[in-house]
């Protein structure tokens, strides 16, 4: 490499906000590396927003926090319920609502998500099932 091309490469390096995406990309690379079933990232904005925001949740709360439609939450509420990440229950007083809370088995996959983004993530593969490695 010669010196022009070696300064520019230093100087993007430097661009304002690449330090955060780096450690964003070590966190997701160790996180695929780890066979955890791999969620999109509208899986993983629906996952949060039921375990950090304040309940209850429906699908309708939940399509208007994330500004998308019911069907794309139902999909998503799908795949993760699939998983054991989230659950859907019937209101006891209203039997016709239902609402979406959260799992031991989600909290457990975001505890670990944090140590990812900690930097002391593990591989786990060995203990997940066939399913939850190709989710």
């Amino acid at each position: 490499m010669d010196a022009p091309s070696a300064q520019n490469e230093a100087t993007e390096l430097d661009r304002p906000g690449l330090k955060p995406l780096s450690q964003w990309m070590r966190t997701l690379v160790d996180y695929v590396r780890s066979g955890k079933p791999d969620l999109t990232n509208r899986q993983m904005a629906l996952m949060l927003t039921v375990y950090i925001g304040a309940g209850p949740h429906t699908v309708r709360g939940l399509a208007e926090a994330l500004n998308v439609s019911k069907p794309v939450i139902t999909r998503a509420l799908n795949k993760l319920s699939a998983l054991g990440y989230l659950r859907r229950e019937r209101d006891s007083t209203d039997r016709r609502n239902i609402f979406i809370t959260r799992t031991p088995k989600g909290a457990e996959f975001l505890d670990a998500f944090h140590h990812f983004i900690a930097g002391t993530g593990r591989d786990e593969r060995h203990n997940l099932s066939h399913a939850e490695r190709t989710a």
